[in-house]
Order: structure tokens, then sequence, then C-alpha cells
């Protein structure tokens, strides 16, 4: 009786055996068994390239750190200046630090200070720091910027740099990335530093303490940077790197995710007096409170109004909450409530119960005179650190709130 063996050749080499049988098979079961067997073959491919897929994806979101003893891989990079950086830029230097860091990050932020001290206390030995923002701008996540003003696109890096008077050069690396998957910072801020020949003699932290006030026990970018011109062995080659993850272009479905999230969330709009207007304005709670007086029938109102949710989207996990008073009469309810339903308004929002627009004025606050929009940023205990008639500006808007006490830059 003769014997049926099925096989097929897969991916390098790689044999399965599907059955061997002494059974005698007519055509229309060998038909339909090899109908089977073709898929199960086409299952087992898909299988493999989705595997596939999933390892280039994580070298992608991780690509391996440049290894001490490496040579430095060269780039060409647009600083904020405009200008061109090569490593032929800083040929001269016999020393090289090269900073991956970025605008949003706490950590980063944390460490822009003495990044520059760096800078200006080896300016006189020619040592060249240089700065890298290699994140795509893209796949940043709004609730990813709770400890900041600022994204990381180029734009913003020109704000950031020109803010706290970077006296390094500052480039941008986000959109293809290649001077990061090159380097493989692992955070930011990650610091690699070269010696005259361009060989890697220092890889990790700038030091072990995160918070600007506090004094580290281990200077480890320092101490490499003073071994190197001294001619000696650097003391410690490489640390772990504590910060920010890097936001490969890979993650840019975040962003979208967030955003579907958004959709999921309920809006409403709760009618409130004027005591409860005060008690508002008096702010009882723990949080910075950003208040907005709007209306539906105001132009200026519902163009600035997408700014306010990009705020409260960025800085509602801290210690910060935006409130929107609708400022349209009590039976204009349902549009005001649609308006808001269509931005995604998950914050608290109110609606004045009363026509009398006299009396919301008085009740927000006795020096408004009445043009809409008006603003208001109000600390614990009711103290009003703005106050403003009129479109905000959305970054100063920004930087009021991360820079005060109630919210920070820091961890």
């Amino acid at each position: 009786m003769p014997v049926f063996c099925h096989y097929i050749s897969l991916i390098n080499g790689i044999k399965t055996v599907f059955f061997c049988s002494e059974v005698a098979f007519d055509q229309k079961q060998i038909f339909i068994l090899n109908k089977k067997f073709m898929r199960a073959c086409c299952r087992i491919i898909l299988v493999l390239c989705v595997y596939a897929a999933s390892i280039h994806v994580s070298l992608a979101e991780q690509p391996e750190t440049l290894k001490i003893g490496a040579q430095a891989p060269d780039f060409n990079l647009t600083g904020v200046d405009g200008k061109k950086y090569t490593l032929k830029t800083f040929a001269a230097s016999p020393v090289l630090a090269i900073v991956f860091t970025c605008n949003h990050c706490p950590t980063a932020q944390a460490y822009e200070e003495r990044i520059k001290k760096l800078t200006s206390d080896f300016k006189a030995s020619k040592v060249a720091v240089v700065a890298i923002s290699s994140n795509d701008p893209k796949a940043i996540r709004l609730d990813e910027l709770g400890y900041t003003d600022l994204s990381d696109t180029y734009e913003e890096m020109k704000v950031r740099a020109k803010d706290m008077a970077y006296n390094f050069p500052y480039l941008f690396d986000g959109t293809d990335q290649k001077t990061a998957l090159a380097y493989g910072p692992v955070a930011t801020p990650h610091i690699f530093i070269f010696d005259k020949d361009r060989k890697l003699q220092y890889s990790g932290r700038i030091d072990d303490v995160e918070k600007p006030s506090g004094t580290p026990k281990n200077t480890d970018a320092r101490n490499a940077i003073e071994a190197l011109i001294a001619g000696k062995p650097v003391p410690v080659a490489t640390t772990k790197t504590f910060g920010c993850s890097m936001k490969w272009i890979s993650k840019e479905h975040g962003v979208q995710d967030e955003q579907a999230g958004w959709a999921k969330e309920p809006v409403s709009l709760e009618s409130i007096d004027e005591a409860g207007l005060k008690e508002l304005i008096q702010n009882k709670s723990d949080k910075l409170r950003l208040i907005n007086v709007w209306a539906t029938w105001c132009g200026p109102c519902v163009t600035e109004f997408p700014d306010f949710m990009t705020m409260h989207h960025m800085y509602r996990q801290r210690d910060f909450e935006f409130i929107s008073i609708s400022a349209d009469n009590p039976d204009k309810k349902a549009k005001a409530l649609k308006f808001l339903q269509g931005k995604f308004a998950s914050n608290k929002n109110y609606i004045f119960s009363v026509e009398d627009k006299y009396k919301l004025i008085e009740a927000v606050d006795p020096k408004w005179q009445g043009a809409l929009p008006y603003t208001l940023l109000v600390e614990p205990g009711g103290k009003i650190v703005y106050a403003g008639q009129g479109p905000i500006d959305p970054h100063k808007m920004k930087k009021m709130i991360v820079e005060n006490k109630y919210v920070g830059r820091y961890y």
C-alpha cells in the first residue's frame, strides 16, 4: 500500500511534516487534504511574518546604544540658529559631549542649567557641548506634556533655547531620527562623551540627582570630561540613564489612541447661580483653577476654546483643573452642550442660570467690564493670579500654569 507523506519547506530551510499515512486516498480526498494543508501553511507564514514585524518594531523603538570605544557616527542636523552642524563643526575640540534631550521632559528641563554650566566651565578647554532633540513631535501625546509649556517641534525648540539662554547648539533630529538610531539614547537626557579621536569614552547620566535643588554625589559626566582633558582614563565609563523615554516614530499611533479616548469621555453641562459662581472663584480646592467665561455666539470664544481643551488634556493629571462657564441664555443650554461635546470638553462645565448678564459679571469679577471671553487663573484659597478680557495668549497661559507653585516643571 502506498505511503503518502506531505511536507513544505518554509523559511531558512525549516521543514514541517504534516502527515504520513499508509491509507490510500482517492483524488477527491487528496484534493481536500491538500486544500487544508495549504491553509495551514498560510497560517504559519502569517504568524512568522507578524513575529518578524514585531521584532522590527521593537528594534525601531529602542536601537542598540553605542558601545564604549565606538567611533562617533556623523550627522547633518539643523540647529535652532538655522545653521547646519556635523562632526566636522567640532573638529577643533579635544572633547565632544553630545546630549540627547528635549523640551517637554521634566528630567530634561531639570538638567538644562547643568548642561549650560558644563558648557561654560569647560569653554576655556575648548570642550564642545551639543544638544540634540530626536523626539518625533507627532508621537507625543498631550498627557505627556503635563510638565511643560512646549512640545518638541523645531519651532518650539527655538522658543525654549531663547527662554533658557542656551549657550550650546541645539539640533533637531525629530524628522527621521537617523542620529538617535545611530547613537541609541535610552532616555532624555542621555550624554555621550568622545575623546579627540571621537571614540566614545563615556555614556549615561549627567549626574545622580534629578532635581536642580539637590546636590549630586556622583558627577559622572563632569568627571569624564575632566579625565579626558587631563589625558587620563575615564573613572566610570557607563551608567544607567533615568529620564523620559524617547518618542520614536513608531509611537505616533499613541496620539490617535489618545484622541479616540477623549471621544468616549462623558461631557456634561450644569446650571449654576450667583452663589455657585462666587464659590468657584473662592477656589476651596487644592488645585490651580483656570476659568473661562464664553458663549456660543461669541466668535473669539469659539475660536480659542480648543486652546483651553489642549491645556485641559495637558495638565489635568496635575494639581490643575479647567472650568468653563457659558454665558448663553439658560434656554440655549442644549446648544451649548452640543458645542462642548464637539470639543470633547470632559472638564467641569457650567451655564449661568439667570438671563441677567450683569449679575454674571458681578459674581465672576466686579473688575470685569463685561466683554467676552473672560479668563481667570485662581490659586487655591481664591488668589487671582491672572484676569483678562479678550482672547488669551495660549503659550503665555501654559507657561503661567506650569511655572505656578501648585504645578511646576519638575517631579
